[in-house]
């Protein structure tokens, strides 16, 4: 438990930064959900559109350092080689 006022100060930033933080990567989560979800649906246009948007949030979150560069990557990765495999 933190004893100094510096200690408390630091452990109440970190709890508001750590809401914060999952409130982000909450969104990246669903942003992926959102282009997997109109590949199984079948439109390519829709999902390219999708895949647009869900791009900048990936790459904003990545270079905040709240996921991963390399997951970001491997992500949209996989999202556009799924979109491109669409017939």
């Amino acid at each position: 438990m933190a004893n100094s006022a510096q200690a408390k100060k630091r452990a109440r930033q970190a709890a508001h930064q750590r809401l914060h933080n999952m409130a982000q990567r909450s969104e990246y989560r669903t942003a992926v959900k959102k282009v997997q979800k109109a590949i199984v649906a079948g439109d390519k246009t829709e999902a390219q559109s999708v895949f647009q948007l869900s791009m900048s949030v990936m790459d904003s979150l990545a270079d905040k350092r709240i996921v991963h560069k390399n997951k970001a990557a491997r992500q949209k990765s996989r999202l556009s080689a799924a979109i491109k495999a669409m017939a």
